[in-house]
């Protein structure tokens, strides 16, 4: 990704980056798209019933990691508040998200693998907010 050196070059930044939050970009980004092909795979598999809250949260978390990836992303006039918010949300999301993939990771290495990247992010969320708050 190049989200660092673009957020580095931002006349608004000056080069004063902070890297928690820019990890945290990163990691929403991964975690979007992660979430997206996960809830695909549920749909692919025999018990797809079985799958539904899995699937939902998977879509849920995609739309709010990637929200989340550009409202954070965006510097001029940032309004800090906004990306505080946006970060817990998506914690929260990136929270539930896993406990219900974790609930089928050993049937499904594709719900292994997004639980992971959900854990991720919402470690990211979490030190993006601490990093924030002055």
């Amino acid at each position: 990704m190049h989200a660092r050196e673009m957020i580095s070059t931002h006349p608004h930044v000056r080069g004063n980056t902070n890297d928690a939050l820019i990890r945290c970009i990163e990691e929403c980004y991964d975690c979007a798209q992660t979430c997206t092909t996960c809830a695909d795979a549920c749909l692919g598999e025999g018990m797809v019933a079985e799958l539904v809250q899995c699937i939902r949260l998977n879509m849920d978390c995609a739309d709010v990691c990637t929200a989340t990836g550009a409202v954070a992303t965006r510097r001029s006039g940032s309004n800090e508040a906004v990306i505080r918010v946006m970060l817990e949300a998506c914690a929260t999301a990136c929270r539930l998200c896993a406990g219900e993939c974790e609930q089928h990771a050993q049937a499904h290495q594709h719900c292994r693998i997004c639980a992971e990247a959900c854990r991720s992010c919402e470690d990211a969320c979490r030190k993006a907010m601490q990093s924030m708050t002055h």
